[in-house]
């Protein structure tokens, strides 16, 4: 359409430059062919967008200078429409993509060469219906900037929430390292203490130990695994099922307490007290959380109260069934054995898990609660809201 437009403001030139004057006439093929060419190779023009901008401006303007007053039957004003409408597409372009430092001179500058257009035929008996005229003829540029300022501030949104869904995945994914992968390795950490300390004085419990420890270092890999699948873009309708990254549920706690029992010497006691009906109508999101929040649970047992005697873990429903209850309890520390130390004993500082799941678990309209038991241990517990039961199935 722009280039065809160009061929024929050419061919108008041509033809009207004998009688409107071939001032008027050359002025006004360089300015419409400007602008239409600008505005149909983009984006090949975008990084000569000023230049091109401001010189079909500066022609428009020098035309009207030379050519003012020429009369209402003058073919100037058949031209002059022409030469209008070019310009206020390219006010649109201007206004839609060029860099704004840049694009708000240019706007002004194109816009008054494009409302003075009408001066080319001296319509005006005075000053004040010059600037009417002009004024009116402006209302064109006026609706281009709009338009072109509209869609860019879509295109600003749309990428203001782009970079914040990408910022939300990279928190995910870190999330998912501290959550499982610190999981594991604080395991492998726990059993490489014990396998020290009764390598040299029970050669024999030393396999079973190195056996969980490479059991617990595939765990590992397996969930670093899982957070580099997520990295990459799946391909919703290729690879096989078992490729692809699941996400983890209810049903998968039992795993996890039992890797945690077989890593340590505490007595653990899981208590599921949900039907396998009652599990899958659990909404995924929620499932998930909660799983979530078990191995986080369990990671901090290790990390902070490795010599307690024993730990809880309690799934359940709360009456009368509209949220579910996780709570992850462990008893008061044994007087220290000489067993290796904690996990964390060279000064790391922890806590940063707590708060991502804090923020999780709120989202969803929950809340989670940690602090000390009345026996002297530690109780972390959370309550997720299951109002959307039977919307979105486990």
């Amino acid at each position: 359409m722009c280039g065809g437009g160009a061929g024929l403001a050419v061919v108008s030139g041509v033809a009207v430059g004998g009688a409107a004057g071939w001032v008027a006439a050359l002025s006004m093929v360089v300015a419409v062919g400007t602008a239409l060419v600008t505005v149909g190779w983009w984006p090949r023009t975008r990084a000569r967008l000023g230049v091109v901008a401001a010189v079909v401006a500066v022609v428009s303007g020098v035309a009207t200078v030379l050519t003012g007053g020429a009369g209402e039957d003058s073919p100037v004003g058949v031209l002059m429409l022409v030469e209008f409408a070019a310009v206020t597409a390219l006010v649109f372009v201007v206004a839609r993509f060029a860099p704004a430092p840049q694009g708000v001179p240019l706007v002004l500058l194109l816009s008054v060469a494009g409302s003075t257009v009408i001066l080319r035929v001296g319509a005006y008996e005075s000053f004040l219906e010059a600037f009417g005229q002009c004024a009116f003829m402006g209302l064109g540029a006026i609706g281009a900037t709009l338009v072109g300022g509209y869609l860019r501030a879509l295109d600003a949104r749309r990428l203001n929430s782009v970079r914040a869904a990408r910022r939300s995945q990279r928190l995910e994914l870190a999330r998912d390292l501290h959550d499982f992968v610190a999981h594991d390795v604080s395991g492998i950490v726990v059993l490489a203490q014990a396998a020290q300390l009764v390598g040299a004085q029970q050669p024999e419990r030393l396999m079973p130990l190195l056996r969980q420890i490479e059991e617990a270092g595939q765990q590992a890999l397996r969930s670093m695994d899982r957070t580099v699948h997520m990295l990459g873009d799946g391909d919703a309708g290729g690879g096989e099922a078992e490729d692809r990254p699941r996400t983890y549920g209810l049903e998968d706690i039992t795993d996890v307490v039992e890797r945690f029992r077989s890593s340590g010497r505490a007595e653990v006691r899981l208590e599921l007290e949900l039907t396998a009906e009652a599990i899958a109508r659990v909404p995924r999101e929620v499932a998930s959380t909660a799983h979530r929040m078990v191995v986080e649970a369990l990671t901090n047992v290790r990390r902070h109260a490795r010599t307690a005697a024993s730990v809880r873990v309690r799934v359940a429903l709360e009456r009368p069934g509209n949220a579910l209850a996780v709570s992850v309890v462990n008893g008061a520390e044994a007087l220290s054995s000489g067993s290796g130390g904690h996990v964390d004993e060279d000064g790391r500082r922890g806590g940063t898990g707590l708060l991502g799941l804090t923020e999780r678990i709120e989202a969803l309209g929950g809340t989670l609660s940690a602090g000390p038991d009345a026996r002297g241990g530690w109780r972390t517990a959370a309550v997720l809201p299951l109002a959307d039961v039977g919307s979105t199935p486990r």
